[in-house]
C-alpha cells in the first residue's frame, strides 16, 4: 500500500485523472496505478531542453497508456539525442539505466532517472555559460 499526503490545493494525477486536494488530504493507494504528484508533473512549456523533453515524453507514456506507443517513439528519439549531447560516461550510464527501467515498464523509476539527467544537463549548461563568460 502506498500512502500519499497532499497539501491543500496540491494536485496529483492518478491513471490520467487530475485530482486536487481540498484541505490536507491523505490517500491510500491499494493497487497498482500510475500516479504522479503535482511537483512531478511537467507542463509542455517546461520541456525546453532534450532532458526535459525526455522527461515530458516519458511522463506522457506513463499517464497515457492509450497513446503509449507514440510516446515511446518520441522517447527513443530524445534519448539518442540526449546521449549525443551530454557525452560523458556518467550520462551514458544514466541513460542506460533509464532505458532499462523503461523497457521493464518501470515508468516511475525512469522518470527519476530523467530528473537526474535534467540535473546533469543543467550542470553542463552552467559550466558552458561560466566558460563563455570567462
Amino acid at each position: 500500500m502506498l500512502r500519499i499526503t497532499l497539501r491543500d490545493g496540491e494536485k496529483a494525477i492518478v491513471n490520467g485523472a487530475v485530482l486536487r486536494a481540498v484541505g490536507r488530504t491523505q490517500i491510500a493507494v491499494e493497487n497498482m496505478v500510475s500516479i504522479l504528484r503535482g511537483r512531478e508533473v511537467m507542463r509542455p512549456e517546461e520541456a525546453t531542453t532534450p532532458a526535459r523533453q525526455l522527461y515530458f515524453a516519458t511522463m506522457l507514456a506513463y499517464i497515457d497508456p492509450a497513446g503509449r506507443d507514440a510516446h515511446h517513439d518520441a522517447v527513443v528519439q530524445l534519448l539518442s539525442l540526449l546521449i549525443a549531447s551530454l557525452g560523458t560516461a556518467e550520462a551514458r550510464e544514466l541513460c542506460i539505466r533509464f532505458a532499462n527501467d523503461l523497457a521493464q515498464g518501470e515508468y516511475y523509476k525512469a522518470l527519476a532517472a530523467a530528473r537526474e539527467l535534467i540535473a546533469m544537463e543543467d550542470a553542463a549548461a552552467a559550466d558552458t555559460a561560466t566558460t563563455q563568460a570567462a
